[in-house]
């Protein structure tokens, strides 16, 4: 009887909302090819990209006349597996400020780090660490890791377990959790777990495998993020402040070498669901959400970037958080979904594991 009751949950769960293939009514622009793994890129100005490479290499990119230059810096980055150059984020206040804001993996120690700084064009960029998270592992697997910045001055930084399970539900290390801190790097007040002794002060959720994608909503003052399953299992959360996300006791995904589930059970009093969870994996890797006017259809919708399957995954979403509807879109290109960008007029970029950039057009 409780396997019955476990499958039609199941059953109701990933066949409640509708689902579509593809969308003709965009197409593609390739903007810039030939790149080495373009983890992540912001728009520096309206026609300059500036992309990191997961080998350790940053490139400024003038989309008019289609010049390329490297960018020197100071960081010295372990780039095996899963490791490298990864998130680029732009200071909220960067015209003010001009500070950037990257995380990346130290050479000799594979620890994360958080580093910024400030831009100047024309000259080496020279990043300081403000924060770094010193979970140790034998793996070169499951480091996150995104960038998200509210509307009090706060930046969170995802955080994977580091191929290490146990990670995830102990609180004396970061790996496996949501972080935040103020923008130089030191540890808001009001964060949850300040002062107690059992969990660091930079932890705001915990429970977590591997999120790549992180997105904060500041009009609705909601922070999103997907995160990587094992065999099935990924997941898109509302990250809500000292929240338990299950991992691995909790989970859909099952074994890389058997049919059984991984974690005690699918749902468990005291932590917290996920609104969309995904059976096969798609491999998510980062996420968005769409605010602009380009695509009027799209407006408030999350995009999710699929490494594995292949596709942007575009879900609708109802005033209750409610997954609706889910589209893949441009399965046909058939590569590796990696960063999602949306610039200021509101179209949205993305790059690939291929080595391109592209632009979502009308056709």
């Amino acid at each position: 009887m409780k396997n019955t009751f476990l499958t039609l949950f199941l059953l109701f769960l990933f066949a409640s909302t509708s689902f579509a293939q593809n969308n003709t009514n965009y197409t593609l622009e390739l903007i810039i090819s030939s790149l080495n793994k373009p983890w992540s890129f912001v728009f520096i100005s309206k026609n300059k990209i500036l992309i990191n490479q997961k080998n350790g290499e940053m490139l400024l990119v003038d989309l008019k006349t289609k010049k390329r230059k490297n960018i020197k810096h100071n960081l010295q980055i372990d780039s095996r597996g899963q490791g490298g150059l990864l998130d680029l984020k732009k200071s909220p206040f960067f015209k003010k400020d001009s500070y950037l804001y990257l995380t990346y993996v130290q050479k000799n120690t594979s620890f994360l780090s958080l580093a910024r700084a400030k831009y100047k064009e024309n000259s080496p960029l020279i990043f300081h660490d403000i924060f770094i998270s010193t979970t140790k592992s034998n793996t070169n697997r499951h480091f996150g890791s995104r960038i998200a910045f509210d509307e009090n001055n706060h930046i969170f930084i995802s955080l994977g377990d580091r191929g290490e399970r146990k990670n995830a539900q102990n609180l004396l290390n970061h790996a496996g959790s949501i972080i935040r801190l103020n923008l130089d790097g030191s540890i808001p007040s009001d964060n949850p777990f300040v002062n107690n002794k059992n969990v660091l002060d930079e932890i705001y959720s915990y429970g977590h495998r591997n999120p790549q994608g992180l997105f904060y909503d500041k009009k609705r003052k909601l922070l999103f993020s997907n995160e990587h399953g094992p065999r099935g299992g990924d997941e898109i959360n509302i990250i809500k402040k000292a929240k338990n996300y299950g991992w691995p006791l909790v989970s859909y995904g099952k074994e890389y070498y058997s049919l059984s589930f991984v974690g005690e059970t699918r749902r468990k009093k005291g932590m917290e669901d996920a609104i969309k969870v995904y059976i096969p994996s798609i491999a998510p890797s980062s996420l968005l959400l769409y605010s602009g006017k380009i695509y009027k259809e799209w407006k408030n919708n999350l995009f999710s970037s699929a490494l594995v399957l292949k596709h942007i995954n575009r879900i609708v979403l109802n005033k209750e958080m409610k997954v609706l509807q889910e589209e893949r879109l441009f399965l046909e290109l058939n590569e590796r979904i990696r960063a999602l960008v949306e610039d200021e007029k509101g179209y949205i970029y993305f790059s690939s594991d291929q080595g391109n950039i592209y632009k979502i057009i009308e056709k």
